[in-house]
């Protein structure tokens, strides 16, 4: 398969057209299917699951994006849940902030309140890969991935010093300062110099 940049974006748009076209809520995944931000979205004509993720993607107006909170690079999984009214949403966000939170800190900027009745387990929803399974295994060699991870705390460390200094952004540079130190650990493991690099030169 093709995998320039524009062929991607055409198999993306492909792939998203199974989001519901509904008012809900979403979670966008890594590269492992982690979670890693959680949204809602009401019906409008502007506005839905799939316009939503849709806007994510291009990095239109998006402001995670824009602010360097969200790296669409690592995005490779999108999930949906259908909820009609405001109060459902709400609750909803705030039920599967906290559930994939506890495991794999989000960076979401907005934290939403700890609900009376949490869940144990995502209710049952749509998913769907936007990115080809030969892509996704590329993009995971640490090689590949720890540098993108580097340039990404970096534009977000960039944007807090010289734009804005936020807390909900200090937030998401500590989540992905944990990212960092995953990915290197990672880097350092599967990518060992030779035994004959180990000489002073």
């Amino acid at each position: 398969m093709d995998t320039s940049e524009s062929n991607l974006q055409q198999y993306k748009q492909r792939q998203i057209r199974d989001l519901p076209d509904t008012a809900g809520v979403y979670a966008l995944c890594d590269l492992d299917g982690l979670p890693i931000y959680v949204g809602q979205a009401a019906a409008t004509k502007d506005t839905s699951i799939r316009k939503r993720v849709q806007r994510h993607l291009t990095s239109a107006r998006s402001d995670v994006i824009a602010n360097r909170q969200l790296d669409v690079w690592e995005i490779a999984y999108v999930r949906g849940w259908r909820a009609d009214s405001p109060a459902a949403r709400a609750l909803l966000e705030a039920q599967l902030f906290h559930l994939f939170d506890g495991g794999n800190q989000l960076v979401n900027g907005t934290i939403p309140p700890i609900p009376v009745d949490p869940l144990t387990e995502p209710p049952h929803g749509v998913e769907v890969c936007i990115l080809p399974a030969s892509v996704i295994e590329t993009r995971k060699d640490p090689a590949i991935r720890f540098p993108r991870q580097v340039q990404q705390f970096h534009q977000l460390l960039d944007y807090i010093l010289n734009t804005q200094d936020k807390r909900h952004l200090r937030r998401a540079l500590e989540v992905h300062h944990r990212r960092l130190n995953r990915f290197l650990e990672q880097f350092l493991r599967t990518h060992e110099p030779n035994a004959d690099d180990d000489s002073d030169g």
